[in-house]
């Protein structure tokens, strides 16, 4: 997986590339479609959601540029799979989930897959968590409209933020960078993803 989809196709951090060795992903992945886990495509988890193909959370896990000891903040828990990659990596990590039963499933697949560090919240991710804010790194794992207001305000001098960003159908990844009290803003391609929903995305 890592070497014909990852390391083939322009990831090249050796952390995230590390990081994805380490983590088995089909710990992460229903047991209907364990023949699949490593498979370069998106799986069914259940209510409505899914885990991102090995891939894109390997591409956006290295725009988001983490290093060991940043403080990250993750929108929509999933399975678990993303937040497990970055705590492989190094970072704290807080990962906020919408729906309690897709929250409890992360909570298990990470207990089961033996990573510890990881906290995860059930709540609206579009108004982060400001009680452990500020954050070296946020990463949105679902569609939005446009970033919300409340998670550029959390984030550090320094931070990034990693979001698909456009309509229901099709987005554009962007990443948003804090420097000086200002933001920039690069694209990195077209992505699909469940809506982020919420009161800063889209109506529930």
């Amino acid at each position: 997986m890592v070497e014909t989809q990852l390391a083939a196709r322009g990831v090249r951090n050796p952390l995230v590339l590390e990081a994805m060795r380490k983590v088995p992903r089909h710990l992460f992945v229903p047991s209907i479609y364990q023949g699949a886990a490593y498979r370069d495509s998106p799986l069914p988890i259940g209510s409505g959601q899914t885990i991102s193909q090995p891939f894109i959370v390997g591409l956006m896990t290295e725009i988001l540029d983490i290093s060991p000891g940043d403080h990250v903040l993750e929108i929509g828990a999933g399975s678990g799979y993303q937040a497990a990659i970055l705590r492989e990596i190094g970072g704290s990590v807080i990962t906020i989930e919408r729906l309690p039963e897709v929250a409890r499933l992360a909570r298990e697949n990470l207990e089961r897959a033996g990573i510890s560090g990881v906290k995860v919240i059930i709540g609206d991710g579009t108004e982060g968590y400001p009680p452990a804010a500020p954050y070296n790194a946020i990463l949105i794992t679902a569609a939005t409209p446009e970033v919300p207001e409340p998670l550029i305000s959390q984030l550090d001098e320094g931070g990034r933020l990693v979001a698909p960003v456009g309509s229901r159908d099709i987005q554009q990844l962007v990443r948003l960078e804090k420097s000086g009290g200002r933001i920039t803003r690069s694209t990195f391609g077209g992505v699909v993803f469940v809506p982020l929903l919420g009161r800063h995305g889209w109506e529930v």
